[in-house]
């Protein structure tokens, strides 16, 4: 099976050139949907051997609608700019897809750098899952590509299209979620803001079960792209060399 990433991303050039490089060590195909970054994202992707192609900034859905498009793989994986998988995620993918009813799947997450905070969400986290059948983009959600297309895709919504995306996925059949190895995602969004955020996603997750338009939510969703990232960075290949 061919293996294509998908990777998201708005004004994230300090860290693109490094998740393209991770993801190509196990993927057949790095596409890099960018919403036209005006700190030359786009430049530094396609440097470091992705394919780019151009989405208009409306928020990660159309993003990922773009580069889905674009991608010629069997099995679509999607990724943030700031989470990283180790090179035998690939065989933990086509493992899970030898089992023809498996529509997809994700990645229990981690984050870094590792904190108290981090190591309560890690397992709150879990546990929504299991009870929700529900989970974010930040996981890692992979999906055959002919399920991807036979479902419409994500939702062209710029908040909640993978939360929502992952419900039809579920139950398109059973999911895998893959616990080894985890998927490490930057703790930025937590630097110093830890319960702020936590009530955020509160208030937002329960404004979409009231109806509430993704659109509108969207506002709700701080910019956390000021910040230097050579810490994770370095974090996550420590982690990805000791397996």
């Amino acid at each position: 099976m061919k293996l294509s990433v998908v990777i998201p991303a708005w004004n994230e050039a300090p860290l693109i050139a490094d998740a393209v490089a991770c993801a190509a060590a196990f993927a057949d195909e790095v596409i890099v949907a960018d919403a036209r970054s005006p700190d030359g994202t786009g430049e530094e992707a396609r440097h470091a051997g992705a394919v780019v192609v151009q989405s208009q900034r409306k928020g990660r859905g159309p993003q990922l609608l773009a580069g889905a498009g674009a991608a010629t793989g069997d099995v679509l994986l999607f990724l943030h700019a700031d989470a990283r998988l180790p090179p035998r995620a690939r065989d933990a993918i086509l493992r899970a897809m030898e089992d023809p009813r498996c529509p997809g799947g994700a990645f229990f997450i981690r984050f870094l750098p590792r904190s108290w905070f981090t190591r309560i969400l890690e397992p709150g986290n879990d546990i929504r899952r299991g009870i929700t059948k529900r989970y974010y983009g930040d996981t890692g959600i992979f999906a055959r590509a002919s399920v991807y297309r036979d479902l419409g895709g994500h939702k062209p919504w710029p908040v909640m299209h993978d939360y929502e995306f992952s419900g039809r996925l579920e139950a398109a059949g059973p999911c895998v979620y893959i616990r080894d190895p985890c998927i490490w995602a930057d703790a930025r969004r937590f630097d110093g803001r830890e319960m702020r955020t936590l009530l955020n996603w509160i208030l937002v997750q329960s404004l979409y079960r009231f109806g509430v338009s993704p659109h509108l939510l969207g506002l709700l969703y701080p910019d956390i792209r000021g910040y230097q990232p050579q810490r994770f960075v370095a974090l996550a290949k420590r982690e990805i060399e000791r397996g």
